[in-house]
């Protein structure tokens, strides 16, 4: 597998000038510049087709931007794709599972992908809960559990930047508090977390991107931004 050096410590986790993007005739981002520095957090807020998603899917590699410029912890976007995608973990909508393997044999088949030791698989799986669902199959898992098992796969090559949209749906208090050391401030790299909570986003970010209609709205660091601000979105 190919490996690359680690962006430095002055390299952003992402930087984006003028970025865009289209479905046909339909914009779904225009215009949007920001740098995210490298460990910290941006909370993304804004209505259902604010471009929220697009943004995700672009940061992960899996849309190529119309316009502007995107780079990812230093590899241009999507020419140098190939160099982040190994250091970048996401958690989309989709939970990205074999239904029919169990939750053992997913993580097993990802850790081979990015080359990590399946003897590390053990500690997560017990981090976050599912020690004693972990060799049923997927499928048999309620919304909440199949949902750790996505965080644990998101998560198992230690990314240097986490893309997470809504990571704590179908999750109950006590499984929230099972994932937050995974994929929380603590867990350590930078994060991009698109959030419909106001308040548990902007008291989990270090900064805010507003997003109206694909447009930026709001881009400011999260103590400036109040929940009146965020919730200005969504009229």
């Amino acid at each position: 597998m190919a490996t690359t050096a680690p962006a430095t410590s002055n390299t952003p986790a992402v930087a984006l000038e003028g970025l865009g993007r289209a479905y046909g005739e339909r914009v779904a981002l225009r215009e949007i510049s920001l740098t995210l520095p490298p460990g910290a957090t941006v909370a993304v807020f804004g209505a259902n087709g604010a471009g929220k998603t697009t943004l995700l899917r672009i940061l992960a590699g899996l849309l190529r931007p119309h316009a502007g410029r995107a780079t990812v912890l230093g590899a241009e976007l999507p020419r140098e794709a190939w160099k982040a995608r190994g250091r970048v973990g996401l958690l989309g909508h989709e939970p990205l599972l074999y239904r029919d393997l169990t939750v053992r044999e997913n993580l097993r088949f990802h850790a081979r992908l990015h080359g990590v030791d399946r003897d590390l698989l053990p500690s997560l799986i017990e981090q976050a809960g599912l020690a004693a669902r972990a060799d049923d199959p997927v499928r048999t898992l309620s919304r909440g559990m199949t949902q750790r098992a996505a965080i644990c796969r998101a998560v198992l090559h230690a990314p240097e930047l986490l893309l997470l949209d809504e990571p704590l749906v179908n999750l109950d208090p006590g499984g929230a508090l099972a994932v937050a050391p995974l994929i929380g401030r603590e867990a350590g790299p930078a994060r991009v977390l698109i959030s419909h909570d106001a308040g548990l986003g902007l008291a989990d970010a270090d900064w805010v991107l507003g997003l109206r209609g694909g447009r930026q709205a709001i881009w400011a660091p999260a103590a400036q931004v109040g929940l009146s601000d965020v919730r200005g979105l969504y009229t």
